[in-house]
């Protein structure tokens, strides 16, 4: 039976790359911080959202996607690199 997982089992690809855009960002961003700045582009987040997106826990859909690679300044292919 197929499932919807990332190669490391995970249910996106970008939360890891997320993690480590918001920890070296410039201020530190926590995931509250990371939340608000979604809301500010009509993305309804929490800090509890992040967290699952960041552990992998969470899909990220494709206009969060775009959100994301709007705060951290970043493509969309940028946060979909695998390792």
């Amino acid at each position: 039976m197929f499932k919807n997982k990332a190669k490391n089992n995970t249910n996106n690809v970008c939360g890891r790359n997320i993690y480590e855009l918001r920890t070296r960002a410039e201020p530190r961003l926590s995931q509250r911080m990371l939340a608000e700045k979604l809301q500010l582009h009509g993305i309804d987040q929490d800090k509890n959202a992040v967290q699952r997106i960041e552990s992998g826990k969470r899909f990220v859909t494709d206009v969060e996607l775009k959100a994301l690679s709007q705060i951290f300044n970043v493509t969309c292919d940028d946060l979909l690199k695998e390792d």
